[in-house]
């Protein structure tokens, strides 16, 4: 008797999404807000829980949350779907658009759950690699991360530098999408779906405005953005809803809101589109409980933005120490975490040694171009004082001479 054999060979094929979650003091692996709810408003929402009853279902389409969703968002109500985190809202438009040998657009690297689902709705991705290049660093802090430069750029810029004859200004390596190489592989597969994580996981990277237009106004295919990180880089796409039915905007409660706990994500398209997508959310999907904290976050927007700020000033001081760190190769980046490559010691061995000094990051080796990358969530100061000091332990353990960086 073989039970298994009545499952998808495609999906038994399939390595499932995981994620080691070893015990460490410092975690900064899961690109969480390390500051947490106001201590007054997680009451706030336990009082409002304990009103009600618990023997009865949630509202079935979480209305007053879609309000408030759109009073935040500057989108309409019947625009907007929310879901058990943004990857329910992910799983509901994949069910209604992919079937056996639909094609998906999606770059790489990029967050594993958009491939995942599409191959086990019989679906088949096509895989666009993204650019990866040097940006020059600037000073003080920036809230949209390093912009990309040519390879011509590139060598100008590390060959002079105007403050000074025969000084050298530091390049930092960035990601970018490859917008032309995209919008070949939807004509050339007559893609019906485009998903382009904006800013990207794992590499930190934001597409541009003009380039999100380019893709909706190529055709009816779907252009699906996940916008799960956009707080941390102060751009979103949400204003070309209006004019482009074929975008479809995903976000979550999980990142900058500070709800991962609690699993609060939604959709935002057309009223029509939305329509159709809400046809595979699961009945009651969001409980009361996560509904009512997630009108708790969005009424302290204002002190949760003061905690992406935070943040995003924390990310440019690591980014500037790590520039002085040899042997390591830090990535540009519009989110709460980034990329650092380990240039010549072993990045598993790195990652080992630095959990064993209580720090955790997240091992991305497996990544398609990311074989040499450890990717890092910005923490508290302290913490983020903590992986400064188990980095620079784990690249001397691992043979590395730290004046040179050299193994």
């Amino acid at each position: 008797m073989d039970p298994l054999r009545h499952v998808k060979p495609a999906v038994r094929d399939l390595a499932a999404y995981s994620v080691a979650l070893p015990k460490a003091p410092v975690k900064i692996n899961q690109n969480e807000n390390p500051w947490d709810l106001p201590e007054a408003v997680k009451r706030r929402v336990v009082e409002k829980a304990l009103t009600r009853s618990w023997s009865r279902y949630p509202d079935l389409d979480s209305r007053e949350l879609l309000e408030a969703l759109a009073r935040h968002s500057g989108w309409r109500a019947d625009g907007i779907l929310a879901g058990n985190g943004s990857n329910e809202a992910i799983e509901a438009l994949l069910l209604v658009t992919v079937g056996p040998g639909t094609k998906v657009v999606i770059p790489e690297p990029t967050f594993t759950l958009y491939a995942l689902l599409t191959t086990i709705l019989g679906g088949e991705s096509v895989r666009v690699p993204m650019l990866s290049r040097g940006a020059p660093i600037a000073s003080g802090l920036s809230f949209r991360g390093a912009a990309v430069v040519s390879r011509d750029e590139e060598s100008a810029v590390a060959s002079a530098d105007p403050s000074g004859p025969g000084r050298r200004r530091s390049l930092r390596m960035t990601f970018a999408y490859d917008v032309d190489a995209l919008l070949a592989a939807r004509r050339a597969w007559g893609a019906p779906v485009t998903i382009v994580c904006s800013p990207n996981n794992p590499t930190g990277t934001s597409l541009d405005l003009y380039d999100v237009e380019r893709l909706c106004g190529d055709g009816d295919g779907l252009v699906v953005i996940d916008e799960a990180y956009h707080e941390f880089s102060a751009r979103t796409v949400v204003p070309l809803l209006e004019r482009y039915p074929n975008l479809i905007v995903l976000r979550t409660f999980s990142k900058a809101m500070a709800l991962a706990g609690l699993r609060v994500g939604y959709l935002l398209a057309s009223p029509e589109l939305v329509r159709e997508i809400d046809k595979a959310r699961l009945p009651y999907n969001l409980n009361f409980f996560s509904q009512a904290a997630a009108l708790a976050a969005l009424e302290e927007k204002d002190a949760l933005a003061v905690s992406v700020h935070r943040l995003v000033a924390e990310r440019e001081r690591l980014l500037a120490r790590l520039a002085d760190v040899p042997g390591v190769s830090a990535y540009s980046s519009d989110t709460n975490f980034f990329l650092v490559e380990c240039l010549s010691a072993d990045p598993k061995a790195v990652f080992s040694s630095m959990l064993r000094r209580g720090v955790l990051v997240r091992d991305v080796t497996s990544y398609p171009r990311l074989e040499r990358c450890l990717r890092v969530t910005v923490g508290t100061p302290e913490e983020n004082d903590a992986f400064l000091h188990a980095l620079g332990t784990a690249l001397t353990e691992a043979g590395m001479d730290l004046t040179t960086g050299r193994a």
